[in-house]
């Protein structure tokens, strides 16, 4: 199971599918023990929403035109049943809206294994980029385990039934390459964890539900995108990223011709 926000009753719908690996659950996502976020400070930050407002997934602007998120926030939709709210820190008011011409998720994305679980959004008109709505740069290289790198989003504050917060939040978690977050030190196994992903832990800290599509950065530079992960801020279990260095070329690609 991903990480998007569903309500207690799609959620018991959905448990008898969506279990994507053997013993392994894939939550849907948000922020856990983070802090109040100011929009200057992640002007890269969007929410992803119905046209009729409702918040569902999270997302960072790449260029003036471009939206990068996971492929499993869009599997349920069409363009012209989306917008975008750039430039707030609050996912309900403020900053520009703007609709959604077009959007592509990876060839390879597969939601029982959440491999290449990325999506590329084409806004309907480019954004003015300002002091609170700005592109990210992508990062080429994956940086080493135990670099520090920040999470951000709107999602609820603990697992399954919890309020969202209206204002963006923050938090900080140490990255782990995807070979120290498949081995015996965590619980997840190799099977579990691919060479598109990356993970990234800290102390009662993660990204979880409504935080999915969101962008996990380090160094300036976005090194991740909310994917998947065995609860929230579960002991043993780090949250689990698609890895934005292994999928830049397709991302790169992808934005040119869509």
């Amino acid at each position: 199971m991903n990480r998007l926000v569903l309500s207690v009753v799609a959620l018991v719908a959905l448990s008898a599918c969506c279990q994507g690996h053997p013993d392994i659950d894939f939550p849907f996502g948000r922020i856990v023990n983070g802090e109040d976020a100011e929009i200057e400070s992640f002007p890269y930050q969007v929410s992803i929403q119905t046209t009729k407002g409702s918040h569902f997934c999270g997302g960072s602007l790449i260029d003036s035109e471009t939206i990068l998120t996971a492929a499993h926030c869009m599997q349920s939709y069409a363009a012209n049943e989306l917008q975008v709210r750039l430039g707030s820190k609050s996912r309900s008011s403020g900053g520009e809206v703007v609709g959604v011409r077009a959007f592509k998720f990876h060839e390879g994305y597969n939601s029982k294994l959440m491999v290449n679980d990325v999506a590329i959004m084409k806004l309907s008109t480019p954004v003015r980029q300002t002091s609170k709505i700005r592109a990210i740069e992508l990062e080429s290289s994956q940086p080493v385990s135990g670099t520090p790198a920040v999470v951000t989003g709107w999602g609820t504050k603990c697992f399954l039934v919890c309020s969202s917060p209206d204002n963006l939040l923050q938090v900080t978690v140490d990255l782990l390459h995807y070979t120290d977050c498949a081995s015996d030190t965590f619980s997840y196994g190799a099977e579990s964890i691919r060479e598109t992903m990356v993970c990234a832990t800290g102390e009662k800290k993660d990204a979880c539900q409504g935080d999915s599509g969101g962008p996990l950065v380090a160094n300036g530079k976005q090194v991740g995108v909310v994917s998947w992960g065995q609860g929230c801020a579960w002991s043993n279990y780090p949250g689990v990223y698609a890895d934005v260095p292994s999928l830049k070329q397709w991302i790169e690609d992808t934005s040119a011709t869509l």
